[in-house]
């Protein structure tokens, strides 16, 4: 009798101990994945940049013109502050760049021609976000810079303000960091020398690196 008692008792408690272990053990439920912040294109920003510039160059002298294409490279360091609502992001941005473009006529008998040696620009972007971290935008604003004479015939040296527009695209790397590809048309106007009116117009195609602080 004892015995039965006995082995009744054990599998009691054999039975108890399994169904605390049932309702105490179990796998710990997976933690929820963490959610990334989007990117906030809000604040101000140092970058440099580098390209191509190129264009034609035109002189007009009394119902007469005459044209010369020419390019050359264009770097440079730029400078701005964004701010973002919604999906769309508005902006003022400021360049200095340096540049040896120059459109020269090629003929050793009647050498001449015109460059820049240096171009800025003070622009707004109005830009929208596909994504979070790609913004695409358009610019405008006003540009201004230096044109010089090539040759001995016609001489100037002068600084010009005129206005540019054009079109990019910007990725965020990461918080701080972001790339940029642009494009921008430049024209200084006119430049009057001994009766000619000279234009040389460039179209700008550049990347840059850009730190959002």
């Amino acid at each position: 009798m004892r015995l039965v008692i006995t082995t009744a008792l054990v599998a009691l408690a054999s039975s108890a101990a399994y169904a605390a272990d049932a309702v105490y053990s179990y796998d710990a439920a997976p933690a929820a994945p963490a959610i990334q912040a989007q990117h906030d294109w809000t604040g101000g920003y140092v970058g440099l940049n580098a390209g191509y510039t190129g264009g034609k160059a035109k002189g007009s002298f009394e119902g007469e013109s005459a044209y010369v294409t020419g390019s050359g490279f264009i770097g440079g360091a730029q400078g701005g502050y964004n701010f973002q609502s919604g999906s769309f992001v508005y902006g003022v941005e400021t360049d200095i760049q340096a540049t040896n473009a120059k459109a020269e006529v090629k003929d050793p008998d009647d050498k001449g021609g015109v460059k820049h040696k240096w171009l800025g620009t003070t622009r707004a972007r109005v830009g929208f976000t596909p994504t979070d971290k790609v913004l695409t935008y358009v610019t405008g604003g006003v540009a201004y810079g230096n044109i010089k004479s090539i040759g001995d015939d016609v001489r100037f040296n002068k600084t010009k303000v005129g206005w540019t527009a054009g079109a990019g695209v910007e990725y965020a790397v990461d918080n701080n960091w972001s790339v940029k590809t642009e494009y921008l048309y430049t024209d200084l106007g006119k430049t009057k020398v001994d009766g000619v009116d000279i234009k040389f117009p460039t179209h700008t195609v550049r990347a840059g690196v850009n730190y959002k602080f």
